[in-house]
This record gives C-alpha cells, sequence and structure tokens, in this order.
C-alpha cells in the first residue's frame, strides 16, 4: 500500500465548518494544521440543499461540480453564479457570504482551497488519454471518472493521488482534476 494513494472509502466524513453539510477532507498542507492555520486544504463535499457555505476569509477558494445537477450560487447578496456544468472550476474568496438554491438533487463538489497569505492555487481538468507528467506545482490528482494508472498503483473515480515527478496514465474516457498549489 503506497501512502501516496488516498482511497474514497478511506476518506470519512465530517461536517462543514457551519455545520449546514458534509465533507470528505482528502489532503490539507501542512498535514497537521488546523482549519484556521492550514496553507492549502482539499475536500470532496456533499450538497443536499439549499444552505449558506462556510464562510473561510482570506482564503481563495476553486470548487467543481462533480455530481449531480448542480446548484445556484448567490454571493454577498448579488453577484451569481450557476454551477451546473461538470468539471468546470470556479473561483471565489473564501469570506463572501454564499447563498445554494438547487438545480436538481444532491450534488458532490471538488473543493480547493488556499491561503492568500501563503499563495495561490487553481484546479485544472484533464479529459485526455494517454500519459501525464503532473506540472510542479501540482499538490494533488484526484480522478472525477475513470481509471488512472501510478507508479503507485491504480486509481478508480474518488481516489486521489499525492504526485511526485512520476507520470500517469488516464484511460479512455476519463477526467482528473489537478490541484495545483504555489508559495508565494
Amino acid at each position: 500500500m503506497s501512502f501516496h494513494v488516498i482511497r474514497a472509502a478511506d476518506v470519512s466524513p465530517q461536517p462543514w465548518k457551519n455545520g449546514m453539510g458534509v465533507t470528505r477532507e482528502i489532503a490539507r498542507f501542512p498535514a497537521r494544521a488546523g482549519s484556521e492555520d492550514f496553507s492549502w486544504r482539499i475536500s470532496v463535499a456533499e450538497v443536499n440543499s439549499a444552505s449558506p457555505f462556510s464562510t473561510f476569509p482570506g482564503i481563495d477558494r476553486q470548487i467543481v461540480l462533480l455530481d449531480g445537477e448542480g446548484f445556484h450560487m448567490t454571493l454577498d447578496g448579488s453577484s451569481t453564479h450557476a454551477l451546473t456544468t461538470p468539471y468546470a472550476p470556479f473561483a471565489f474568496p473564501g469570506e463572501a457570504q454564499v447563498e445554494v438554491a438547487m438545480a436538481g438533487g444532491a450534488t458532490r463538489d471538488f473543493n480547493l482551497m488556499v491561503r492568500r497569505a501563503w499563495g495561490s492555487g487553481s484546479v485544472r481538468v484533464l479529459r485526455e488519454s494517454g500519459s501525464h507528467v503532473p506540472d510542479p506545482e501540482c499538490v494533488l490528482v484526484y480522478v472525477a471518472r475513470g481509471t488512472v494508472t501510478t507508479i503507485d498503483g491504480d486509481l478508480e473515480a474518488g481516489d486521489a493521488w499525492l504526485p511526485d515527478c512520476s507520470p500517469f496514465e488516464m484511460a479512455e474516457g476519463s477526467v482528473v482534476l489537478l490541484a495545483l498549489a504555489a508559495a508565494g
């Protein structure tokens, strides 16, 4: 078993910071950091009903719809965004007051949070099968759909890999999310 592979089945659910939903934290840096002092954090959240998002002052967030019909986000009472297209990252500030109106049933969403004072982050979506080498700032490879082969073993949808410089192979029809984070 590799310490670089994180299996979906091994990630326990925990309540959102505001208690209004459930998330599964995949990774954070530093590993022993708490909710108030992490540099970056990656999780998969379940949104089951209209509710406010937790606020994270000083944090830049990226959210990606994985499953479900999505939802409509209202930020600070005025700006809106429809998170209804799977695998389309959306960035917003963590201190924004976000209200959600469901477009349908429950959803699952990939989340990258990066502390602004530490650096920056983004989510890049890969859809091309074949061999890929992670960017130097790639901190996590998340299999959103399909299968991926790494030096540490095979991954299925929902699994994640903490990459080194080794390439990985995406099967036809797979979708991978790369979480990128860089200090500075």
